[in-house]
């Protein structure tokens, strides 16, 4: 009896939970139940995006984070900026297998896609942010990435008089503050919303939304596939961490720089001796729990805004999504029949599917409705620099 309390207890607090992470979303969705006795939610549309208390949205904090997000002087050396490496012409990601890096470097992850990303409970590939006010502080101090240094930072933004006047317009600040950069660009990355999909009209009630191969392969993604394990909910993710398998970055044997930067991240992490000299391979979500069983783990990747955000996986392991497909219906390993990414943590979920290639593009086919419309805006005049106080105000100073 006890047993069965204790199941049932752990059931009703996995559905609590589902239900609070998917707002008034959930009473629409229904559960799906699979092999493992895990429940998961059902796809569905989008709910409200989630707006934090202390940093509410306005059109005056979102223009003035769009202007940031584009604006190179929040970085190092003044020369990248958010949009660098989350470029719109680029699914607002990076389309190379690594992003770039901060000039002088190349970064050693794939860049993700802001599109939908401020519905993530954390932010970047191995969940290192708790925010996106976070991330964008993250992004723009990371040495491989924008390396700036926050007084410097902010030093650019109170000598450039349109800033002044927006940051006091926005946050009632005489001059700029770093921290209210990084939540007005947050607030213009909530905006970046892609809800328009085939998919979307097909769960609004639309039958004819998806052709009859996008419906067998909707049926391929929950059933004998079994993508919706771990791509569930509004997203199409669990925001779960797993080895996989995906395989080693090829990029690490032949490039010398990038070769250096994984060094550079490994050490800074806070891997071992040991580890720092013979590891060959990103040990993703380990480096925040320092448990040996958690190398390799990478979160599940959203769905949404998939057919723009190419290469794919942390280290852009497959350019195509066919190769992707044939990546897990061969159970998740290479060519070669190899697990190359910690083989000793891989999933259990992972395993071989045995699709006919009829059955692959039926799943290929409903992917395609997990994308609408590209999200293009038109990208903003940065303000100039001007002194802070005019030659007449500097006399007056000195009488």
């Amino acid at each position: 009896m006890m047993k069965l309390f204790i199941q049932k207890t752990a059931l009703a607090s996995l559905t609590l939970a589902v239900t609070i992470a998917c707002g008034s979303a959930a009473a629409e969705m229904k559960v799906v139940s699979k092999g493992m006795g895990v429940v998961n939610p059902a796809l569905a549309t989008l709910p409200a995006m989630p707006i934090p208390p202390d940093n509410q949205q306005s059109d005056a904090k979102v223009e003035l984070g769009k202007i940031l997000f584009y604006d190179p002087r929040l970085g190092g050396d003044a020369s990248i900026s958010c949009a660098s490496c989350h470029d719109q012409a680029q699914g607002w990601a990076w389309a190379e297998d690594f992003s770039r890096g901060y000039p002088g470097t190349v970064h050693w992850r794939n860049s993700q896609t802001i599109i939908n990303s401020q519905y993530m409970q954390k932010q970047f590939w191995a969940g290192s942010a708790a925010s996106g006010e976070k991330q964008a502080k993250s992004a723009a101090t990371g040495a491989v990435a924008g390396n700036g240094e926050s007084d410097l930072m902010e030093t650019r933004l109170a000598l450039i008089p349109e800033y002044r006047k927006r940051f006091k317009d926005v946050f009632g600040d005489e001059f700029p503050l770093i921290g209210n950069a990084w939540n007005a660009i947050a607030a213009f990355e909530r905006t970046l919303i892609a809800d328009n999909t085939p998919l979307d009209a097909y769960l609004k009630g639309d039958k004819t939304a998806l052709s009859d191969q996008q419906q067998r392969g909707k049926k391929l993604f929950e059933g004998k596939g079994n993508c919706i394990e771990c791509h569930n909910g509004p997203h199409a993710s669990d925001e779960r961490y797993y080895n996989i398998g995906v395989p080693t970055a090829k990029r690490w044997d032949d490039d010398g720089l990038a070769q250096i930067t994984f060094r550079y991240e490994i050490y800074a992490k806070g891997a071992t001796e040991n580890m720092y000299r013979e590891i060959k391979d990103d040990p993703g979500f380990y480096f925040r729990t320092k448990n040996k069983w958690d190398k390799g783990k990478f979160r599940t990747p959203p769905l949404r805004y998939i057919a723009y955000t190419a290469p794919y996986m942390h280290n852009g392991a497959f350019y195509t999504l066919e190769e992707v497909v044939d990546f897990y219906n061969r159970g998740g390993v290479d060519e070669d029949g190899n697990t190359t990414s910690f083989p000793e943590n891989k999933s259990a979920l992972i395993k071989p599917l045995g699709l006919s290639d009829a059955e692959k593009e039926d799943l290929l086919a409903f992917l395609d409705a997990f994308s609408g419309d590209e999200i293009r805006i038109d990208k903003p005049e940065l303000p100039e620099y001007a002194p802070l106080f005019t030659k007449a105000q500097l006399m007056e100073a000195r009488k």
